[in-house]
């Protein structure tokens, strides 16, 4: 049983992880424990079940849930109090049973610290990588995880425009103008977004030609289809940069008070994709839920909308077939 049950993007970096370990042990039963949103992320994997639980339920509760499983090995991948109290009660009901073990994951806070503190700027661990970490420790043999990002079969580019926390988002009229740009050069604009951002991403979906929204319209199932269906997907340091990582297709993605290098990039993406200013000050946060000490976003303000259409045409044309 492998647990995970937030946030978005964290549970989407396990993707490929698990996927890899799954095809590598088909005589293996895997269940995933994850936000009931996410199940379709898992769908294609057959000798994967998927256990929908929300964090915010009590620790007996997800115990109770989890103990039903009938697991004999829990890999950890959360690590948090709500969810280390329920795989302390697990290991206390099967602290007789010889074959039940758990595995947790080793969240490097030290190197975290020292990289947002400015000092140890060397590249942090990829969180994929410590997931695989888990895996390893429990007594599963190397796998090679990546996958190749697909080729672009069409002109449609997705824009997702926002994220959780204000310092990871773009300012919305660069993003409104890099809409601009790419319909004006003829490109299918798809966006995305939530319910309760719908009304924005529907006035520029009615302002420009060949845009649509689908932001709050679909089941989440229905938007990883389209997702899957993308040359490109722009987008913050956000949920949908790892549901795109996780179907693979290439992101290009903008980067504010977070930071690609910090462990959190998405999962197989080329690093030449992550547009950042590289300030002196970034990062300032882990989530980007920090107030800018500048007061004006500088790091975000650093970064173009024709920056975002340059680097979104030359990686349609890296990946254009030779006639």
């Amino acid at each position: 049983m492998v647990i995970r049950l937030s946030a978005l993007g964290d549970v989407a970096i396990m993707v490929p992880v698990v996927k890899a370990y799954a095809d590598a042990n088909p005589d293996v039963r895997f269940t995933v424990a994850g936000p009931p949103m996410l199940q379709p992320l898992f769908a294609d994997m057959p000798n994967v079940g998927y256990l929908g639980l929300k964090k915010k339920q009590s620790f007996i509760k997800i115990y109770r849930a989890l103990n039903a499983v009938g697991a004999d090995t829990v890999i950890d991948l959360h690590k948090v109090n709500r969810v280390g109290f329920a795989v302390i009660l697990l290991h206390l009901r099967h602290l007789l049973d010889p074959h039940y073990r758990i595995f947790a994951l080793r969240k490097g806070k030290l190197s975290r610290w020292l990289f947002l503190h400015h000092w140890r700027r060397q590249p942090r661990k990829p969180q994929y990588v410590r997931y695989d970490d888990v895996f390893r420790h429990a007594g599963f043999a190397a796998v090679e995880a990546f996958r190749e990002m697909s080729v672009p079969s069409s002109n449609r580019i997705g824009v997702a425009p926002f994220a959780q926390h204000e310092g990871k988002i773009w300012p919305l009229d660069r993003t409104e103008a890099l809409v601009h740009m790419l319909s004006g050069r003829g490109h299918e604009v798809v966006l995305f977004g939530s319910k309760s951002e719908a009304p924005v991403l529907e006035k520029w979906a009615r302002h420009y030609t060949g845009v649509t929204s689908v932001a709050g319209r679909l089941p989440f199932a229905e938007e990883l289809k389209i997702i899957r269906g993308l040359a490109v997907m722009v987008s913050m340091d956000s949920a949908n940069m790892h549901f795109a990582s996780a179907v693979g297709t290439p992101v290009v993605s903008v980067w504010g008070a977070t930071h690609p290098d910090f462990g959190f990039y998405g999962y197989g993406q080329d690093r030449r994709n992550a547009l950042c200013a590289n300030l002196p000050c970034q990062p300032c946060s882990a989530y980007g839920n920090k107030l800018c000490r500048y007061g004006d976003r500088r790091c975000l303000l650093a970064i173009t909308p024709e920056q975002v259409f340059a680097r979104v045409e030359a990686l349609l044309l890296e990946h254009t077939p030779e006639k």
